[in-house]
């Protein structure tokens, strides 16, 4: 939809004109899984996929949402009586935003939003993540509230850890304000911390494939709260503000000092190796090795399958497939427990290796998966 549809669609549903269009992207994690509520390091991409939003204030405390890609009418809320834990449909998630901004004391009374999105929901794409930040900012631009990326991400997680009830990290949100184009955001979520790290596959001849398994998940069921809490008792019981404080090279000590904790060993050696992972990656990017990263994604998602234990049947056909087909490297993204993996493949080989998926999730009776090349691209910003 472009923005001038999408304004005329606002004329439409609010016999007005929109004060302005906005854009927030999904993100694809390169690498660093469930880190980011652990203090640890992550980094994801901005995708090309965004949700878009045409906004204009109100000033009688009227809060009115409509998404071109739901069925039904605007939903009308007033922004006085937005409380946590009220709403459990997909406007729980612009709605908290606005709670989320008065709660931090800005006067935001009202506004008129209308929103279209091309990030597939419950792949593990951040389509949560790009629906809050599109809605922030376009509030904060529009009131003049002044909030830069980092602590517009932070208002955003907020929203979704405590109005949506979802115990996610900063990642995802930090990943659609500030994400660059060409880049990989390399982000220390104790401090907020940002590098930008080029990642201009098509120069090398390689592409990353996004693979849609089309199983849905949910960052606000029970096994992602678990997975957290957890790791919150690995911390407490190695006597660590977070496990992103313990050492690489003090992983077995660390472990041998959790005892027959079995469940929380596994979970304290995925995080640790992975945030080690992460520092890999970096490495091996700066210095131009591409390639060389395929290995390290490779070992993340056995982590993830075999010591988080969140994979399913799905990720791992399409993991073992695409390895087997020829890709450099291989690893589910996202929460987990249904949603997406990424493959990171020379170019010459993106068509064997998507046919090749196609044809084992057909044989093994599973959903069509969905998949796309990821391109590194620019976080939130506005259009028009």
């Amino acid at each position: 939809m472009s923005i001038a549809e999408l304004a005329e669609r606002f004329e439409e549903l609010y016999a007005r004109a929109p004060e302005g269009v906005w854009a927030a992207p999904g993100r694809v994690n390169l690498i660093g899984e469930h880190t980011d509520y652990n203090d640890g390091f992550v980094m994801p991409f901005a995708l090309p996929h965004t949700t878009v939003a045409a906004v204009a204030r109100r000033e009688d405390g009227v809060l009115r949402l409509h998404s071109a890609d739901v069925e039904g009418g605007a939903v009308e809320l007033r922004v006085d009586e937005l409380a946590p834990r009220s709403d459990q449909d997909w406007t729980a998630y612009p709605a908290g935003v606005v709670w989320a901004l008065r709660e931090a004391g800005h006067a935001v009374t009202g506004a008129d939003i209308h929103l279209t999105s091309t990030v597939p929901t419950g792949a593990g794409l951040s389509s949560s993540a790009a629906l809050e930040v599109v809605t922030a900012l376009a509030l904060d631009e529009l009131y003049g509230l002044g909030i830069e990326g980092p602590q517009l991400a932070l208002l955003c997680r907020r929203a979704e850890n405590e109005y949506v009830g979802a115990p996610t990290g900063i990642m995802d949100q930090t990943a659609s304000a500030c994400c660059t184009d060409g880049h990989a955001l390399f982000l220390d979520t104790r401090d907020l911390a940002q590098r930008q790290i080029p990642f201009d596959l098509a120069a090398e001849g390689m592409r990353l494939l996004v693979v849609d398994t089309r199983v849905k998940h949910s960052h606000s069921n029970g096994e992602y709260g678990k997975r957290r809490a957890g790791c919150e008792k690995g911390a407490a019981l190695l006597g660590v503000d977070a496990l992103r404080d313990v050492a690489y090279d003090e992983l077995d000590a660390a472990l041998e000092r959790l005892g027959d904790e079995e469940e929380v060993r596994r979970l304290v050696r995925h995080i640790v190796t992975e945030n080690h992972r992460v520092e890999r990656v970096v490495s091996l990017l700066k210095a131009g090795d591409t390639r060389a990263i395929g290995p390290v994604l490779n070992e993340g998602h056995v982590s993830l399958r075999d010591d988080f234990r969140i994979s399913c049947p799905e990720l791992d056909l399409v993991v073992d497939t695409a390895l087997a087909a020829g890709a450099v490297g291989a690893r589910m993204t996202g929460g987990g427990f249904g949603g997406s993996a990424i493959v990171l493949a020379e170019a010459a080989d993106v068509d064997t290796i998507t046919k090749a998926v196609e044809e084992a999730f057909a044989a093994a009776g599973f959903k069509a998966p969905r998949s796309f090349t990821a391109v590194p691209s620019a976080g939130a910003r506005r259009l028009g």
